[in-house]
């Protein structure tokens, strides 16, 4: 932790830069990995429900199913796949930014080490003599940033790897209910019948 302050103390406008732009990612990290799981569990429990009671022969669609606004069209094959569709973009929503931020977090922190190595090297040119001993000190200091790029990378891409997977389940419940509807209305009968909700 000493390393940590005494390169922020040291480091300048460059090193409180780019540690605050590490810290807003770790925290939009968190939150949105806290946000989409508990949505995406919730939301995927509501379709389970509506699934279950698919497949006991009961036409009744939950009202918080994405598929019951889709239900109340007259052309119900095209509906669904809208539905889905609508889903999905829904459901994936902020992995682009979590992706974004396990990419770039590593080169963020790697800019901050090559600003202090160069900050360093232009502070020992000015020095009459240098040794390991000042050298190494400074240049510890410098890969602090670059573990805390590492550090911030590795939740945001488990995050996306995870919400990812927990995505693809939410939609599979979806196709799932969306062949049970297909398949349990005739063709001649696709726009004409109703379900409840």
């Amino acid at each position: 932790m000493d390393i940590f302050f005494s390169y922020i103390a040291d480091g300048g406008i460059i090193a409180i830069m780019v540690f605050t732009w590490l810290s807003l990612y770790f925290i939009s990290t968190i939150w949105i990995w806290v946000a989409r799981y508990l949505a995406l569990n919730s939301w995927e429990k509501s379709e389970k429900s509506s699934l279950e009671s698919l497949l006991r022969g009961v036409p009744k669609i939950k009202r918080s199913s994405i598929l019951s606004k889709c239900l109340q069209n007259e052309e119900l094959k095209t509906s669904l796949d809208i539905c889905k569709s609508v889903a999905e973009k829904k459901a994936t929503s902020h992995l682009s930014f979590l992706s974004v931020i396990a990419s770039t977090a590593p080169f963020i922190g790697l800019f901050g080490t090559i600003v202090s190595i160069l900050k360093t090297f232009a502070e020992l040119g000015n020095a009459k003599s240098a040794s390991l001993t000042i050298i190494a000190p400074a240049i510890s200091e410098a890969l602090v940033v670059t573990a805390a790029g590492i550090f911030v990378a590795i939740p945001a891409y488990t995050a996306h790897v995870l919400l990812k997977r927990k995505a693809y389940e939410l939609l599979s419940v979806i196709q799932r209910e969306i062949e049970l509807l297909k398949a349990a209305t005739p063709r001649s009968e696709m726009g004409s019948k109703k379900y409840e909700f």
